[in-house]
């Protein structure tokens, strides 16, 4: 969210964060709200060259109602009259579009004031001049204006060097080349389709907002695990735990069964009541900013109901779900009851679903016998509500192991040697609490996926027996690699 420093005269300075200009498309209200709803946006800008002044002043008092009922600033684009009518929290003005000194004149000094730049000089001169905020672009190509030069993450970096003011990068900027962008400096990004074009302009402003993690201290970003405990410590809830940790996130946990498990597989479980799921959830999420949620085990029917409701409530879009369905040894540990609901509420919640082969089948009836058919069952899964689907190759008998990501248009895959071991235990769990992990902590989904696949493979590799069955991967040694 937008974070403020005020100086010594009073006036709000600092601006971080996501910075959302409106489009001029229809339903613009409706799709500002989704994505202020979100709870990501910083700032909204108002940004409108087509409707008459009358018409801009009555959308911008419906703006600025949004606006103050999601604690977001409202900045009016190069319209000092409409900014001042609407007791606006800013105006935004280009090189060209107004005079910064009138400006500052009857907007007061509470007032923020941003000025467009493309070049140092020109992000100097506003320094000068008292801004509170420069805007720095096009950093990419837009299809939204006409741009000369495009600047790039290069160019941004070396404004940031002599430069004090916030800086928010414009231009062409979206989830897969904004981490440049803030790598390079750019406290706040400036996003226009990238949000309000989206199918979910909520889910598209979570996903921009979550990259500004990457700039946080260790503990790096929240996960909150909803799965079920493993009392041999190598899967479940326990492999959760030490996979956000050692990946350096904060982790919570609400446990939705109890097993009686070691290597050799599963002799007892025991479902949490479904009052007190309900509570640990709420106990967590009540209180606790977590970033992206995972869950594993489910169990009961029951417990899969409260979890979709909790995630409803709450509103939670960074959903990551692994449908555990069995144990290495074959213990089933769903019930068909709770299948029905993971399909029916669950999947269409999730953000993104990791499924194994044998799961996949389970979800969508198909019969997977090779890549093709993995595809064939993203696009099934895809088609039932998820936004995203990973599905893991590992039980394909060839020897790379490759697991396929669908976006909904595009696959993405993801390969790595097969390691000849029986100590296999945890490494669905581990891999989509390390996914859950990257994205908490600013990494893009195909970023994410990528470094979770390295480290699952990392601890496959490391894995030593431990018991006489299917020994547990090894997360310490995996994460240590992945931090050299």
């Amino acid at each position: 969210m937008l974070k403020l420093v005020v100086d010594h005269s009073g006036r709000e300075r600092r601006v971080a964060g996501l910075y959302l200009i409106t489009d001029q498309g229809d339903r613009l209200l409706p799709r500002v709200r989704e994505a202020l709803s979100s709870g990501g946006v910083a700032i909204l800008q108002y940004r409108d060259k087509l409707r008459s002044y009358e018409e801009r002043l009555e959308l911008g008092h419906d703006l600025k109602r949004l606006c103050a009922e999601f604690q977001v600033k409202l900045i009016v684009n190069d319209d000092l009259k409409l900014a001042l009518e609407l007791d606006a929290d800013g105006v935004h003005l280009g090189q060209e579009d107004g005079d910064f000194a009138a400006a500052r004149e009857t907007l007061g000094t509470k007032k923020l004031i941003g000025i467009s730049t493309h070049s140092v000089e020109e992000a100097l001169a506003a320094q000068e001049a008292g801004a509170d905020y420069i805007g720095f672009g096009a950093l990419y190509p837009t299809e939204t204006k006409d741009v000369e030069y495009i600047q790039g993450p290069e160019a941004l970096a070396l404004v940031r060097e002599k430069v004090k003011l916030p800086i928010v990068a414009i231009g062409g900027i979206n989830r897969d080349n904004a981490c440049a962008v803030i790598d390079a400096g750019a406290d706040s990004i400036a996003v226009i389709s990238a949000v309000l074009s989206a199918r979910s302009p909520g889910l598209a402003a979570t996903e921009l907002s979550l990259l500004f993690n990457r700039r946080m201290p260790h503990p790096r970003g929240a996960v909150l695990t909803i799965a079920g405990s493993d009392s041999g410590g190598g899967a479940g809830i326990q492999a959760d735990l030490k996979t956000v940790t050692l990946l350096g996130s904060y982790c919570a946990s609400a446990i939705t069964a109890l097993t009686a498990q070691n290597t050799r597989g599963v002799t007892g479980i025991h479902p949490s009541p479904p009052a007190f799921l309900a509570d640990q959830i709420d106990a967590v999420l009540s209180d606790i900013p977590i970033d992206v949620v995972k869950i594993g085990m489910l169990c009961s029917p029951e417990n899969a109901e409260i979890v979709a409701d909790k995630l409803t409530a709450y509103e939670m879009r960074m959903v990551v779900l692994d449908p555990v369905m069995s144990a290495k040894g074959g213990v089933s540990l769903i019930e068909d009851e709770a299948l029905s609901v993971l399909k029916k509420r669950l999947v269409p919640l999730s953000y993104l679903v990791t499924p194994n082969i044998p799961e996949a089948e389970a979800l969508t009836g198909l019969t997977i016998t090779d890549t093709a058919g993995m595809e064939l069952a993203a696009r099934a899964l895809h088609l039932m509500g998820a936004k995203h689907v990973l599905i893991k190759g590992g039980h394909l008998t060839e020897g790379v192991v490759t697991d396929i990501l669908f976006d909904g248009h595009n696959f993405n895959r993801y390969s790595a040697p097969r390691v000849l071991t029986r100590n296999t235990h945890g490494t669905g769990c581990t891999l989509a609490s390390a996914i859950a992990t990257y994205l908490a902590q600013g990494e893009p989904l195909p970023g994410a996926v990528l470094r979770g696949k390295l480290f699952v493979t990392r601890a496959i590799k490391y894995a030593q027996q431990l018991g006489r069955g299917h020994g547990p991967v090894n997360h310490f040694l995996a994460a240590r690699d992945q931090g050299e």
